[in-house]
């Protein structure tokens, strides 16, 4: 298989990202999350008759380069505004991963990737979440917030993914098990348990080894 994808969902404070970021390192391959969000926005404020194909543009030679110019987001993005639909965007998104799953392997956090790429075969999916108090403490650690707001901020946050999800899956649930290949307790397994596991399930059902 020339290229592979590992879409990862995951529970605000659960170390999804980061967890992320360290086994695209580790496999040597690019992990993408705001970074598609960014270029979607770019895209989508660009009047189409500006230029032919947004199609034609996602498909250039320089698309991966400039998706990985653009500035990643490493701290903790709680999201505190109501879900409201975004149709345009997220079709942007949905063409940049479809584009990404045919080009080069990589991670994409987020983004609906695995309903997105779910008719794909080279495609594995992983949702990561641990129990609220292990959420609380690191969101209270990488934020420098109160527990009370690091609750607030979890709350709200798996609140905006999950009707995200439900609203661009057509009702389907955001942490519903079977939407994944695989589903981690990062608080119990700990960041690397969870990479050496995702490893085992490239290699199980892709035949890919880092």
């Amino acid at each position: 298989m020339k290229n592979y994808i590992i879409t990862i969902a995951r529970g605000f404070g659960s170390g999804g990202k980061q967890i992320a970021l360290q086994l695209g390192k580790e496999l040597g391959i690019e992990c993408y999350e705001n970074r598609i969000l960014y270029l979607a926005s770019e895209l989508a404020g660009v009047d189409e008759t500006e230029f032919l194909s947004v199609d034609e543009k996602l498909k250039s030679r320089g698309f991966g380069r400039k998706l990985q110019e653009l500035p990643m987001q490493l701290l903790p993005l709680p999201v505190t505004k109501k879900f409201r639909s975004e149709d345009k965007m997220f079709d942007f998104q949905s063409e940049i991963i479809r584009n990404l799953a045919e080009s080069e392997s990589c991670i994409i956090v987020g983004k609906c990737a695995d309903y997105v790429l779910r008719d794909y075969k080279n495609v594995i999916s992983i949702y990561i979440e641990a129990p609220r108090e292990y959420c609380v403490k690191r969101i209270m650690n990488r934020m420098h917030c109160g527990e009370s707001q690091a609750h607030a901020l979890i709350t709200k946050t798996d609140k905006y993914r999950a009707e995200y999800y439900k609203y661009y899956t057509h009702g389907n649930y955001w942490t519903n098990p079977v939407n994944y290949d695989m589903t981690l307790n990062s608080g119990r397994l700990g960041e690397q348990g969870c990479i050496g596991l995702i490893k085992a399930c490239l290699e199980q059902k892709l035949g890919e080894r880092d």
